[in-house]
């Protein structure tokens, strides 16, 4: 795992209460935002156990968004792209074609209706 960013002392608060486990699959979903969307802007939410992602900082222009749970991450889109949510619970799902593509068509359906 590569993490493009840095780890915020907020977002290691938000992790530090998770499993090993769901710290590297949410770290690795974080990875691959990044990677298809540069300019991505990371919000935390920390009670609420959530990292959204967005073209903005505004709750408009969210492209997806990762919960943490105890034993997996749900990818969201608000939108609905092929899917309104993803269970995560292997490591392996992460670097999935599958999730890639999904990714890869909300950030163009965000940007598309910006």
């Amino acid at each position: 795992m590569n993490v493009r960013k840095t780890i915020s002392e907020e977002l290691e608060d938000l992790l530090s209460s998770c499993t090993p486990e769901v710290r590297y699959m949410a770290l690795a979903l974080r990875d691959l935002i990044f990677e298809i969307e540069p300019r991505a802007k990371e919000q935390i939410e920390i009670k609420a156990g959530v990292l959204g992602y967005g073209i903005d900082v505004t709750y408009t222009n969210i492209i997806c968004v990762v919960v943490l749970h105890a034993d997996h991450v749900n990818l969201s889109f608000p939108r609905g792209v092929d899917s309104r949510q993803v269970k995560i619970r292997e490591r392996s799902q992460v670097h999935s074609a599958e999730i890639a593509a999904l990714l890869k068509d909300a950030v163009e359906l965000t940007h598309r209706l910006r």
